[in-house]
């Protein structure tokens, strides 16, 4: 059967973009070759590759920025620390949907998370002068492990499909007994196979965490997203599950872009222990001038990296968090949708002969959310990108995610109920031809 891209046509792109295979294209590169095949061709494509909020932003938060601006906060530099009523509003969020106390002074604003975690692994790295080295729990987003190659870090990595429960505890063991892990990163809700570790998991990582004197660095950028149990009540179980139950030794990463809907004003917190954040370190005064890993990541890391972070997208983060904590937004059921969007489109292409490759939360079925991950027997990752990229459909390789399993990741915020019927056929299309 015919098939909507012309496979001259993608390959003609490609070499006009400097793309050797789609699978080794970034996630942006790959919404700019979608986005060049559509002007090329007047065909739409349906887009699971990028991981950009699919509804309004809030209008809390909206409301509270143009407030501050016209009260004239663009004119003056914002307090590196935070501005109070984000550090306050920030501390009282955590304990109302994580049940963990962490103090305002410990919670900073970053540029969104990727500035957050960047921040953070500058500052493993300078606790101790032998630990070099960052390790990732996979798969992944693709800019962290990036992150730590620009600045140099040495990285290691597994992947979680084969190292769940007790297998989870013995790989980690054996990693950090190296001396050599600066920090371990990894996001819960996963992106991207929407993973869900488990409390006994994140025990594991915790008391491992303390035993070898490792920072865990746990990114919630979907936080309370696993639809499976109502975490929507503030100050109500069951909250968001974390690390911070099991250790002192965590920087938490809450980014206002997927649960507020506020990605485009690059706003995040990094919200470190109380315990860590005053500990004295040798070799960071050694290295910096600052005794205690708080004041370093503040007048060290946010100084030098941004100076601050926009004054008004603060006001904007502190009025969503209140107004969640008040129990006045609920970003739970916003952020529903997402859910709703992947079990219809999960159904569509197991239907059209692809499987769900992260399918299990040990015994349980993954949940439903903001991605999830697809296979087709007889494919590798990188060929199933690039055959679904001539049925107008495009995502990303598991391969560029640090997974070892093959498949893609798919996105469901951009999708819409008006996709749907066009996704069905040409997954129709491509099942007849690669049967």
């Amino acid at each position: 059967m015919e098939v909507p891209f012309k496979q001259d046509v993608v390959e003609g792109i490609l070499s006009d973009l400097n793309i050797k295979h789609i699978g080794q294209a970034t996630i942006r590169q790959t919404v700019a070759v979608s986005k060049r095949l559509e002007e090329a061709t007047g065909q739409s494509f349906i887009h699971f590759e990028i991981g950009a909020p699919g509804i309004p932003a809030s209008q809390i938060g909206v409301e509270a920025q143009i407030a501050a601006l016209q009260k004239g906060v663009a004119n003056t530099y914002p307090d590196i620390n935070g501005i109070p009523e984000l550090k306050k509003a920030a501390s009282r969020f955590v304990k109302a949907f994580l049940n963990v106390d962490v103090a305002p002074s410990g919670c900073v604003p970053s540029v969104g998370s990727m500035m957050g975690v960047l921040g953070s692994f500058l500052l493993c790295r300078h606790l101790y002068k032998e630990r070099d080295t960052i390790l990732f729990i996979n798969p992944g987003f693709p800019v962290q492990p990036l992150q730590a190659k620009m600045l140099g870090y040495n990285r290691v990595d597994f992947d979680i499909y084969d190292n769940r429960g007790e297998k989870l505890y013995e790989k980690l063991d054996e990693i950090l007994a190296s001396g050599k892990i600066a920090a371990i990163i990894y996001s819960n809700p996963n992106n991207p196979s929407w993973v869900c570790l488990t409390e006994k998991e994140l025990e594991y990582i915790g008391k491992l965490a303390t035993k070898y004197d490792t920072v865990v660095l746990e990114d919630l950028a979907y936080l309370c997203m696993d639809v499976r149990t109502n975490k929507g009540i503030p100050f109500e179980a069951p909250y968001q599950p974390s690390v911070a139950h099991y250790t002192d030794n965590y920087i938490l990463l809450l980014s206002g872009s997927k649960i507020f809907s506020y990605a485009g004003e690059r706003i995040a917190v990094t919200a470190m222990s109380d315990k860590l954040a005053k500990r004295s370190f040798d070799y960071l005064l050694e290295e910096w001038g600052m005794r205690t890993a708080g004041d370093a990541m503040v007048y060290i890391v946010t100084y030098a990296l941004s100076s601050g972070v926009c004054h008004s997208a603060q006001y904007a983060l502190a009025a969503m968090y209140d107004a969640a904590c008040d129990g006045k937004l609920n970003f739970v059921e916003d952020t529903r949708l997402y859910a709703e969007r992947a079990e219809v489109v999960k159904e569509i292409f197991i239907r059209n002969g692809f499987h769900i490759v992260y399918d299990k939360d040990l015994d349980a079925n993954i949940s439903d959310g903001f991605f999830f991950t697809m296979g087709r027997k007889g494919f590798t990752g990188d060929e199933l990108l690039a055959e679904l990229l001539r049925y107008g459909i495009s995502a990303i390789s598991l391969k560029s995610t640090g997974s070892r399993q093959e498949g893609i990741r798919v996105c469901t915020s951009k999708v819409s109920e008006c996709d749907y019927a066009v996704l069905d056929e040409r997954l129709r299309i491509f099942d007849a031809n690669n049967k």
